[in-house]
């Protein structure tokens, strides 16, 4: 192939490989570095990705090309990819320059669709924040969540959890998370939620077939409790469907803090790698929006925002929560990226 590779491409596919194997995948790092070899053969998604505007980190162009030649490799195409998947041989090259060849124009379209994780092992972390919120206002949850996808998270309730040694939720619950927890035990609190709603700018339906590809192709193939958790997350959201809205964040949000709260409710906004895909200006109107709405709030009527993200540097993910009246923010925990371990810092 004659075909010059924008250098920015490669070193994309390279950096979420190393990523990927730190991680503790090192099926799909492979998959990335044999993408980085041989992304000659595919010049559609070679363009889009070495031609893409704004930052291909955190538009997270790795992860979308990985789940797109994961879902080809689920639907079987071409069989010597979904042999590869398969553990049938390990010629990631050939697997690679197959697909690229045969499926460049797939890949490059599903590229373009933002990423949509929805991962669920998240909710343990979010779940244990929603504790301290009811020992320390003693009321049940409002839930809000920004960025919600499949809303998957807005079920937490109704799964089951073990976070270093106090269980909580449903525990009959077919969906059981146990992340590795280090540090002392959340409190042992009840997981009440009274309402849950949330947003997305392209919200996904759990009773969709292709939402359901989507989804399952997203999780990286050498990590089955994963896969598992999401098919039995997927199954109660059928039954459970989450109330995701279609709209911009921002103004949602907006909206949703200036409505009337009732007395003896906690409202707690919610958001999981959200915040890495917004501007810097976004993220200070985000920030200021919190600041308004927590001035309305008040002892009967207090607010919480728990955040799931990645600090300044990326290189932690931080669990934090803000509760107004008061309006401090603490550090609750330092977290794996899809929540496998826990390292509870309060």
């Amino acid at each position: 192939m004659n075909m010059i590779v924008h250098p920015g491409g490669r070193s994309e596919l390279r950096r979420q490989a190393q990523r990927a194997r730190l991680l503790g995948s090192p099926f799909v790092a492979e998959v990335l570095a044999a993408a980085e070899r041989q992304l000659a053969y595919a010049p559609r998604t070679a363009a889009l990705i070495g031609n893409w505007q704004g930052d291909a980190a955190a538009a997270a162009l790795g992860l979308r090309l990985n789940s797109a030649v994961h879902a080809l490799a689920r639907r079987g195409t071409p069989p010597v990819l979904q042999a590869l998947f398969n553990h049938c041989h390990n010629d990631f090259d050939a697997a690679l320059a197959t697909v690229f060849q045969t499926e460049d124009r797939f890949i490059a379209n599903w590229m373009r669709n933002p990423t949509q994780t929805n991962e669920v092992g998240r909710a343990a972390a979010l779940a244990a924040a929603l504790m301290v919120v009811r020992q320390e206002t003693g009321m049940p949850a409002a839930l809000i969540e920004v960025g919600a996808s499949c809303g998957l998270n807005l079920n937490l309730d109704l799964y089951g959890y073990v976070l270093g040694g106090t269980v909580a939720g449903n525990t009959t619950s077919q969906v059981l998370i146990a992340p590795v927890w280090s540090g002392s035990a959340p409190p042992s609190q009840p997981l009440e939620i009274v309402s849950a709603r949330g947003v997305d700018l392209n919200p996904l339906d759990p009773r969709d077939a292709a939402t359901r590809e989507r989804l399952m192709a997203y999780v990286w193939a050498d990590q089955p409790r994963r896969t598992n958790r999401l098919e039995q997350a997927l199954d109660i959201a059928r039954h459970a469907v989450p109330d995701v809205e279609c709209a911009d964040a921002r103004p949602w949000l907006a909206e949703r803090l200036a409505e009337p709260q009732a007395a003896g409710t906690c409202r707690v906004v919610i958001h999981s790698m959200v915040v890495q895909y917004f501007t810097r200006a976004e993220r200070k109107a985000f920030g200021r929006m919190f600041r308004e709405a927590g001035q309305r709030a008040d002892a009967k009527r207090p607010l919480a925002r728990i955040a799931f993200e990645w600090n300044l540097t990326r290189r932690q993910v931080h669990l934090t929560l803000t509760l107004w009246p008061q309006g401090s923010t603490r550090l609750l925990a330092v977290c794996h990226p899809y929540g496998d371990w826990i390292d509870w810092r309060v």
